[in-house]
């Protein structure tokens, strides 16, 4: 599987992790993601090894931290054969200070999440979100001390604004602190929100992207199509998961879904791989992350590496899939002289 290097780090990772939210089936919230044991993480795990993915995502409020368990158990016995990421920010108790980015939150989850996974080190620890309470510098210099106490090799932060990422950067480079390399963002063709901010400051910063919810929210898997109910096992069946996805219009899901579909015809591939594909060839991208409940399903997505779209495959599911952009970036783009499109 093609390496990657991630953001402007030395740390080398494969174009594709597997995320482990399918992992457990805690609450009703994961439970519409898939509830795999322990005996099927296992076997999950190793098909990724076999197909050279060395690379598995994670959070402590997956499913309650049993997610971080499972992955735990799964790779244990060959922790020096795999990477993983975890995160942590969103609330894991009821006491006030079991959630956000705090020094004292932060050790403690990162302590927490040690034990779960059975390590004695995270390879890329990232903040699930932005705390806006917490300094910024209380917060770098947390994870620069696990850092420097090789609790943590690299961090990374998730679901940031543009401002929160290069507040952030700046205060690491003012102060000689661990930087963020990563950036797990939300990235799709029914989502692009990503290129407007986003993918122009990890090219200048040299902040990789991580992707979440390549096929948004299950709605490029191919099974939602007009005028077809949802498919049983669909994630969008559950009011509490899909009241929490990102928002897209129906409308625009299936006008993107009939640009699969011919590009998926052209190339003998599944909308999926197609979709996946698409995401490999831009700018930032190091990896993205996909999600199975099944061997099946993560084959499926193992077969979008090891070929690429055509220029004029790219360029149909680009024109199908864009959107008018908000203000300042419609703005922006019309002086294109100085401000060009970062694709």
């Amino acid at each position: 599987m093609e390496q990657r290097q991630l953001g402007r780090s030395g740390l080398m990772v494969p174009v594709l992790s597997l995320g482990t939210g399918t992992f457990g089936g805690g609450n009703e919230f994961f439970k519409a993601w898939g509830s795999t044991d322990a005996q099927g993480a296992r076997h999950l795990v190793d098909v990724c090894l076999e197909a050279g993915l060395n690379f598995f995502d994670s959070a402590d409020i997956y499913s309650g931290g049993l997610a971080e368990d499972l992955l735990g158990q799964a790779v244990e016995g060959r922790r020096d054969r795999v990477l993983i990421s975890t995160k942590a920010t969103f609330r894991t108790g009821d006491g006030a200070n079991d959630v956000g980015s705090s020094r004292f939150h932060l050790v403690r989850s990162c302590e927490a999440a040690l034990k779960r996974l059975r390590t004695d080190y995270i390879d890329l620890y990232q903040m699930h979100g932005f705390d806006a309470v917490t300094p910024v510098e209380e917060t770098l210099s947390a994870l620069d001390a696990l850092v420097k106490a090789g609790k943590v090799r690299y961090v990374g932060c998730s679901n940031f604004s543009g401002w929160h990422l290069m507040k952030s950067l700046a205060a690491s480079d003012r102060y000689g602190l661990a930087r963020y390399v990563a950036h797990q963002a939300y990235y799709s063709l029914v989502g692009r929100d990503y290129e407007w901010e986003l993918m122009p400051l990890g090219l200048d910063q040299g902040v990789g992207a991580v992707v979440w919810s390549p096929l948004g929210w299950g709605r490029l898997t191919g099974k939602i199509r007009r005028g077809q109910p949802l498919p049983k096992s669909s994630r969008r069946n559950s009011a509490t998961s899909n009241d929490m996805g990102p928002p897209v219009a129906d409308e625009h899901v299936y006008k993107v879904v009939d640009a699969l579909d011919l590009v998926a015809a052209e190339t003998g591939k599944t909308l999926p791989q197609v979709a996946l594909n698409w995401l490999l060839r831009r700018p930032t991208v190091a990896n993205v992350i996909v999600g199975a409940r099944t061997e099946e399903q993560l084959k499926e997505n193992l077969g979008a590496v090891g070929w690429s779209l055509s220029p004029a495959q790219v360029a149909t599911l680009d024109a199908a899939s864009a959107v008018t952009l908000a203000y300042p970036y419609w703005h922006q783009r019309g002086f294109k002289e100085r401000n060009p499109s970062p694709v």
